[in-house]
């Protein structure tokens, strides 16, 4: 498949899914026991001290959110080879994220306590499997600097592709959007946990998915996913 025309609004769309994975994960960490539901590399480490023995961490937890992430990148990674639409199937990744993420919302709503119990792996699993379809998605539209949960290779190119390192500062705009959308974000979505409790961020960004889906499909820049790169 050739590869995908950059736009400002898929820009805009891929950074909206940024900011969600710092709130996502703002939500999980905070409010689910120290598990991450985006952040892979984080979940690994950090089933790694649960792994030790180290208090406050769940290997249940961080198996359940690594497996239904790994399970959510297989459904997603199905659905893109009998789609030829790069259109169609990102929509619809972003509408999968969008219903996975506000079932948690509606499974947070109804449980007395998403801390502890079959409440918080249901939410831990939904949201899991929100992030694992979204980013097997974004990974096959391959847009540089934006994968939308992982950070460390923007900021290894801010640095080394700067002026002070004799660069030329490619992507500059990009790739500290990235980094401000992601820390946007987590703030927000720490704020709205801390304050609210778990169901209000998620339902926020059940929403904020769901309407950015709806704002990009009515742009040319959706259609012109399907144009030859």
């Amino acid at each position: 498949m050739s590869r995908v025309p950059e736009s400002r609004p898929l820009l805009a769309a891929l950074l909206v899914l940024t900011a969600v994975s710092g709130a996502v994960d703002a939500v999980t960490y905070l409010g689910l026991g120290h598990v991450f539901a985006a952040n892979m590399t984080g979940n690994v480490v950090v089933l790694g001290f649960a792994a030790a023995g180290a208090p406050g961490f769940s290997v249940p937890a961080g198996i359940t959110s690594v497996g239904a992430f790994l399970l959510g990148a297989v459904f997603a990674g199905r659905i893109c080879v009998h789609l030829d639409s790069r259109r169609t199937w990102f929509l619809v990744a972003m509408g999968t994220e969008a219903v996975l993420v506000g079932a948690a919302a509606v499974v947070s709503a109804g449980a007395s306590s998403t801390a502890t119990g079959w409440a918080r792996y249901t939410v831990i699993a939904l949201v899991g499997l929100a992030m694992g379809s979204r980013n097997s998605t974004v990974r096959r539209l391959s847009v540089p600097d934006v994968t939308t949960t992982v950070l460390t290779m923007t900021l290894t190119g801010l640095a080394a592709d700067s002026s002070l390192a004799g660069g030329a500062n490619p992507r500059l705009g990009r790739r500290g959007g990235a980094v401000v959308a992601m820390l946007a974000g987590a703030t927000g979505g720490a704020a709205l946990e801390l304050h609210q409790g778990t169901t209000a961020p998620l339902a926020v960004v059940a929403v904020l998915v769901a309407a950015t889906a709806v704002a990009f499909s009515r742009t040319d820049a959706s259609r012109q996913l399907d144009a030859p790169g």
